[in-house]
Order: structure tokens, then C-alpha cells, then sequence
């Protein structure tokens, strides 16, 4: 008998509407603080300034959720979290022309939102879905984060012509509404049946305390501290270097912001290629063929470095996007699968903390590095990283099934 998509499961719909939900607000906010920016009701300083107290809020929320989230029911986590971004969006728009520094405390409170959701919505994930459909509820997820993100400017634009940023922040309150509110109650916390210790029952220690066991867990999975490694690595160098170098590239090689757009639709179109597929391929070694793809990304900075056709470059993007979901989705599927059930919440928010956490580093040290060495010695650098830090990671035997059971030669 065939199995029916994960999609017509009604608890996994109502999960992933609200992470659509979520996706789309996360998104949407920096966009619209940007058209604000355009018809000068805020200036750019303020814009960053708001966007690194939205980054603060996530850093700081991420642990602290992860934590909550295996200590209490996932579901009232996103029911919270949720809640709470979606109050800070009138407050930011009541901000507007008034004050930056309560536009700033509410974005804090958004960001926090959106790091208290991230760890939750993918404990959630193994509770709703069974272990059989994972991958396949993996990829529905990120494709909904890529179309989001492919769709969303015209709509964002579109909306703008006739609400002003008040209208389009409060509409960003409605989202945070809808993903906090939608999805469906899961298992408790260490009730999966994926046979993983649990250590449900005990006595609650402090925050830092639980944190800590959540990195005792990822200590046990060799394979997930190599592929944590090679996806910060990544992030940090050939993600941030495109990100700052792109348009510098596209403007100063090419003349002309095409090849910028561009590049980033090929990447998303290629996103959603690779989502596509990994929702349906199986691989003999899923680990390896996951850290082939991450390492693809090093094709992006690398099509930088040399004077070529706009459409190479374009085609390289669409490379890496398929690249980054052959690594997202077996990664995910992984740490849901091998990671104890009570633990995984905290153990995913490592992964966030780490990987997206240190994207702002990454950012911050590119720019300067172009300056002083050029953009062509940077991105090549970033390039060889990209290629290497999956590559390594490849040598840890437990990395080529994604499992500990590998290194005794076992198939997951």
C-alpha cells in the first residue's frame, strides 16, 4: 500500500502551517523595517540597530527554550513564544517616528520569540510524525521556508503600495498569531518510541544545569559535533562572504544589480530543487551524501573569484541552494532520530546557537578582511573552508550514516 503524503496528516498540517506561519513572519520583519527605511521613516542606523536587538533576543532566547522545551510541553512553548512576537509587532509600529529604543526592546522580544520556536518546532516535528515520515516532514518544512522566501518580496511589495509599515507590522503580529496558535498538541517529552533514553521523572535542576546535559547529549553523537562544525564553518565564512561580498561583486564586476537578484533566486529555485528531491531520495550513506552537499556551498564565493559569465555565477548559487537541503534535511531527520527524546529540544537549540549564532561574527569580520586582503583573496578563502570543513567531517566513521551505529558498522 502507498504511503500518503505526510501533508494530509491533519496534526502534521496544522504543525506545518504554523511554522510557515512563523518562517513568514521572521522573514518579513527585517523587509518591511527596510521599506520603512525607504520612505524615511527610519534611517539606517536605526535599522540595524533594531536588527541587532533582534539578534540579541534570539541568541539569548535559544538556549533557554531549547531547555524549556524538554522540561515542559513543546507546544506551550510555541504557544508563548508565539504569543510574545506577536506583541512586539504593534509595539514596534508604535514606535515608528516616536521612540527607537521601544522599537528596539519590542524587536529583542521578537527575535526572542523566534529563537524560543526554532528548537520547539523541531522537537515537535519527531512528536507529531512518525520516524518513517520524518524526512519527508523535514522537507515540507524548509520547502514552506524557501517559497516564503521566493514569494514573499512581491507580496511584501504588492502590500505596500496600498498599507503603510504600521499595517504591514501589525500583519506580522497576525502571522506570530497563527503560529502560535494553530499547531496541535504532540507527546510529552520523552514519550517518542524511538527506543532513546529518557530521562523523564527527574528532579529539575537550574536552566544552565539542563542546558549542560543537552550538551552532554550532543557529545554522545560524534557525528553530530562534525557536521555542527562543518555547517558553523560553512555559515560563518562562505555564507556570510557571499552575503557581504555579492553585492559588491554585482555591482563593481558586473554593473548592474541583476546579477544580485539573480543569484539569489537561482539559490532559493535551487533550494527548493534540493527539498524537493531529499523528500524522497534515500541515499546508502546519508551523512556522506549530506556533507557532499553542505560542502557544495563553497561553489557560491568560489564562482565569485573568477570573471565569468553572469550565468555561471547564477548557476553556481542554484547549486548550493540544492546543496544546503541535502544537508538540512537528513540533518534534521538525524538529530530527530538519534538524539534522546527528552533532550532533543535542547541539543537542536546547540545547533541554532551555534551555526546561525555565529553568522553576525562571520559578518562582522568579512567586511574589514575585504579591505585588507580583497574581496577575490577572501571569497577564495571562504571557498577552500567551505570545501574542507565537510570534508573533515566526513573522516568521523560515525558521520557517514548520520548515526553512532556506523561505527560498529551498522546500518540506522
Amino acid at each position: 500500500m502507498k504511503q500518503r503524503t505526510v501533508l494530509l496528516d491533519p496534526a502534521f498540517l496544522r504543525l506545518w502551517t504554523g511554522a510557515t506561519a512563523s518562517g513568514l513572519a521572521t522573514w518579513a520583519l527585517p523587509f518591511v523595517l527596510g521599506l520603512a527605511v525607504f520612505d524615511r521613516t527610519l534611517t539606517a542606523t536605526d535599522l540595524g540597530l533594531l536588527l541587532a536587538a533582534r539578534t540579541v533576543g534570539f541568541l539569548a532566547a535559544v538556549p533557554v527554550a531549547g531547555v524549556l522545551a524538554d522540561r515542559h510541553s513543546r507546544r506551550a512553548v510555541v504557544l508563548w513564544a508565539g504569543l510574545a512576537a506577536g506583541a512586539s509587532a504593534p509595539v514596534i509600529a508604535a514606535g515608528l517616528d516616536r521612540s527607537v529604543l521601544l522599537m528596539a526592546a519590542a524587536a529583542a522580544v521578537a527575535g526572542a520569540g523566534q529563537g524560543a520556536c526554532r528548537p520547539a518546532y523541531q522537537a515537535l516535528t519527531a512528536e507529531v510524525v512518525g520516524a518513517d515520515r520524518r524526512q519527508q516532514a523535514n522537507a515540507a518544512m524548509t520547502l514552506a521556508v524557501r517559497v516564503t522566501t521566493l514569494v514573499g518580496p512581491s507580496l511584501a511589495a504588492l502590500l505596500a503600495v496600498v498599507l503603510d509599515t504600521g499595517a504591514l507590522l501589525t500583519g506580522i503580529g497576525l502571522l506570530w498569531l497563527v503560529a502560535a496558535c494553530v499547531p496541535g498538541r504532540g507527546a510529552r517529552p520523552g514519550a517518542a518510541d524511538d527506543g532513546a533514553e529518557s530521562s523523564a521523572g527527574r528532579g529539575r535542576t537550574s536552566l544552565r544545569a539542563e542546558f549542560a546535559e543537552g550538551v552532554r547529549e550532543a557529545r554522545r553523537h560524534p557525528w553530530f559535533l562534525a557536521g555542527l562544525g562543518a555547517l558553523t564553518a560553512v555559515i560563518a565564512t562562505g555564507y556570510s562572504a557571499t552575503g557581504v561580498a555579492l553585492p559588491l561583486v554585482s555591482r563593481d564586476e558586473y554593473g548592474t544589480e541583476a546579477v544580485l537578484a539573480g543569484a539569489m533566486t537561482a539559490y532559493t529555485a535551487g533550494a527548493l530543487a534540493g527539498a524537493l528531491l531529499i523528500a524522497r531520495w534515500r541515499p546508502r550513506s546519508p551523512g556522506r551524501a549530506a556533507l557532499a552537499g553542505l560542502a557544495a556551498y563553497g561553489i557560491a564565493p568560489l564562482s565569485l573569484v573568477f570573471p565569468v559569465h553572469p550565468v555561471v555565477v547564477m548557476a553556481a548559487y542554484a547549486v548550493a541552494g540544492i546543496g544546503i537541503e541535502l544537508f538540512n534535511v537528513p540533518w534534521f531527520t538525524a538529530a530527530q532520530r538519534e538524539v534522546a527524546p527528552d533532550k532533543l529540544a535542547r541539543v537542536s537549540s546547540l545547533d541554532f546557537l551555534l551555526s546561525y549564532g555565529l553568522a553576525p561574527v562571520g559578518l562582522a569580520v568579512i567586511a574589514p578582511a575585504i579591505d585588507v586582503f580583497g574581496a577575490k583573496a577572501v571569497l577564495a578563502g571562504c571557498a577552500v573552508v567551505c570545501f574542507a570543513a565537510p570534508a573533515a567531517a566526513a573522516l568521523v566513521p560515525t558521520t557517514r550514516t548520520f548515526s553512532r551505529a556506523s561505527a560498529r558498522g551498522d546500518a540506522p
